[in-house]
């Protein structure tokens, strides 16, 4: 009993209280009731219960909507009245579907999916046409368990309940033993909880389900093909993490992480381009070229990257195609001047150059004369001196 509560119903009960049925008999109906109610879980959110009097003319004794407590609903059943005349079944059948299984009156939506349930109890055969009226109802969504007692057609009973017949046509030969059927209606509206019992094979969570149940897995697992194991599932997988470049996988969890050369955010899951030519980031000997999260390494002016992209050498200034002197190149460390060949001047740009203008060599035999000539002229000064004076 501690496992099994029924599933949440909106239940009608129809009974039959026409001549056939002496007072003594239907006060049996009555106890039956309250027996059942003693069964159900009972209340606005689970089983809702509504009781209908029938025999030539139709009562309804309380809707779906009145009474939520068990206590209040055996209180109204224990001062129903029997109609005596007729069994007009279908009619009964029929009012439940026009005026009960309605959401004024107390049924809940059909969003809800809460099964509509009718018990009909009569120890006759119906006066009206009931099978039409009851394959309506079962069309409309009604199960119809039907309840025979002493003389009550077999037939009939079989016509009005739902399939499989063997589930919803119960018979007892007197009303002094209809109590015995409140066991039977119990174990049909039962909902076992197999999963409180402990009799499951789930490796991790059992579901309870309609008297079965069904296997299912923690978060971070999922259901293998056998329906009662679980395996870790890859968090990582496509469109199970939210990490913006890296996921790696953690237990039944995950967490994320960056390319080289990106940071992860503060909401651990995005990632931003680091500057990689910071301080200490990179190892470039002269110049750090950053790209996109990573960095390159390049030379100052007059250097040249080696072979191992890190580290620079000087440059030949001087070599063909790094200077622009037209004659000669003249290293100075880092930089260079330019000179010309013998014969030549630098111009003023510095690069160019142009022949020189020279003057003409005088020869060792013209020196020569000329000394001869300017002692001469001096000698002839002096002696042109002398005779003047006398």
């Amino acid at each position: 009993d501690v496992a099994c509560k029924n599933h949440p119903l909106d239940l009608v009960f129809i009974i039959d209280s026409s001549r056939s049925v002496r007072p003594e008999e239907f006060e049996k109906v009555k106890i039956f009731l309250s027996e059942m109610i003693d069964t159900l879980d009972v209340g606005e959110r689970t089983t809702r219960v509504a009781v209908m009097n029938y025999a030539s003319t139709v009562k309804i004794e309380f809707p779906l909507r009145t009474y939520f407590d068990k206590a209040s609903m055996k209180e109204a059943i224990s001062h129903i009245e029997p109609l005596s005349a007729g069994t007009m079944t279908g009619l009964a059948i029929q009012t439940a579907m026009d005026e009960v299984f309605t959401e004024e009156m107390g049924t809940r939506p059909a969003t809800f999916k809460i099964p509509k349930v009718v018990i009909v109890v009569t120890d006759g055969r119906p006066q009206d046409q009931v099978q039409d009226v009851a394959a309506s109802a079962q069309t409309a969504g009604i199960e119809i368990y039907a309840v025979g007692v002493d003389r009550a057609d077999m037939q009939s009973l079989r016509v009005m309940a739902s399939e499989p017949l063997d589930e919803h046509v119960f018979y007892v030969e007197t009303y002094g033993v209809i109590e015995k059927l409140t066991s039977k209606f119990r174990d049909t509206f039962c909902a076992v909880n197999i999963c409180a019992l402990g009799s499951h094979d789930c490796q991790q969570v059992c579901v309870s389900s309609s008297g079965s149940y069904l296997c299912d897995c923690y978060e971070g697992y999922t259901l293998n093909p056998d329906k009662r194991t679980c395996s870790a599932v890859d968090m990582c997988a496509p469109g199970r993490h939210e990490c913006d470049q890296v996921c790696v996988s953690n237990n039944r969890s995950y967490v994320c992480e960056c390319y080289e050369g990106y940071t992860l955010n503060p909401d651990k899951k995005t990632c931003s381009a680091r500057d990689t030519c910071a301080s200490g980031r990179h190892d470039c000997a002269q110049v750090c070229l950053s790209n996109d999260g990573s960095y390159s390494c390049g030379c100052f002016e007059g250097y040249t990257l080696n072979p191992d992209k890190k580290t620079c050498s000087a440059a030949d200034v001087c070599a063909p195609g790094r200077h622009d002197c037209e004659q000669i190149c003249v290293r100075d460390d880092l930089f260079y001047t330019c000179d010309c060949y013998h014969g030549y001047t630098l111009n003023a740009d510095q690069k160019t150059c142009s022949r020189a203008i020279t003057s003409s060599l005088v020869t060792n035999e013209e020196s020569c004369k000329c000394e001869a000539i300017a002692a001469l002229q001096d000698s002839v000064t002096s002696h042109l001196e002398a005779l003047s004076t006398k």
